[in-house]
C-alpha cells in the first residue's frame, strides 16, 4: 500500500468536506440574512426551499471545480523535492476560494438580472417570499444552467493559477 498516496487522499477528502460544508453554511446564512430573514426551511415556503436548493447546487458545482486545484497545490507541496511552503499553500487556497466566491456572486447577480429582463414586472424575491413555486423553480433552473455552462471556464481560470513546478524542455 502506498501510504503517501493514502495520506494525500485523506487530506483531500477532509479538505473537500470541510471547505464545502463551511462555504455552503456561510452562503446559506448570508442568503437568509440578506434576503429572507423570516423564512425557514422548516416553514411552509416551498419556494424558498427550491430557491435555496438552486443556490446550493450552484455553489457545489463551483466548489467541485475549485477543490481539485487546492488539492493539486497540496499534492505539489507534499510530493516535490522543492516543495511549496505551507503559507503559500494557504495563500493559494484562499485565493482560489475568493475567486470562487466572486464568480458565485457574479453568476447569482447575472441570473437575477436575466430573470428581471425575461419577466418584466415580476420581483423574484417578493414572489419567492409569497410562496410562488414557478418563480423559484425558474430562477433555480437558470442559476444551475448558467453555473453548468460557466464551470469549465472557472476550472480553467483556477488551474491556470496553480504554481506547477518548472520543467525543462528536452526537445
Amino acid at each position: 500500500m502506498n501510504t503517501q498516496l493514502l495520506t494525500l487522499a485523506l487530506i483531500e477528502l477532509i479538505l473537500a468536506i470541510f471547505v464545502s460544508v463551511g462555504i455552503i453554511f456561510v452562503s446559506y446564512k448570508l442568503l437568509k440574512w440578506l434576503f429572507f430573514k423570516n423564512e425557514d426551511l422548516q416553514g411552509e415556503n416551498m419556494a424558498f426551499t427550491i430557491f435555496t436548493s438552486g443556490i446550493i447546487i450552484s455553489i457545489g458545482i463551483i466548489l467541485s471545480e475549485i477543490v481539485p486545484s487546492i488539492t493539486n497545490i497540496i499534492r505539489i507541496a507534499t510530493t516535490q523535492n522543492e516543495g511549496i511552503a505551507t503559507g503559500t499553500v494557504i495563500k493559494y487556497s484562499c485565493l482560489y476560494l475568493f475567486i470562487g466566491f466572486v464568480v458565485a456572486v457574479f453568476i447569482n447577480v447575472s441570473v437575477f438580472f436575466l430573470f428581471s429582463l425575461l419577466t418584466r414586472g415580476v420581483n423574484e424575491f417578493k414572489a419567492i417570499k409569497n410562496h410562488n413555486l414557478s418563480v423559484a423553480i425558474l430562477v433555480a433552473a437558470i442559476l444551475v444552467s448558467i453555473t453548468l455552462i460557466a464551470k469549465d471556464s472557472i476550472e480553467l481560470l483556477i488551474s491556470s493559477l496553480v504554481p506547477y513546478p518548472e520543467v525543462t524542455n528536452f526537445l
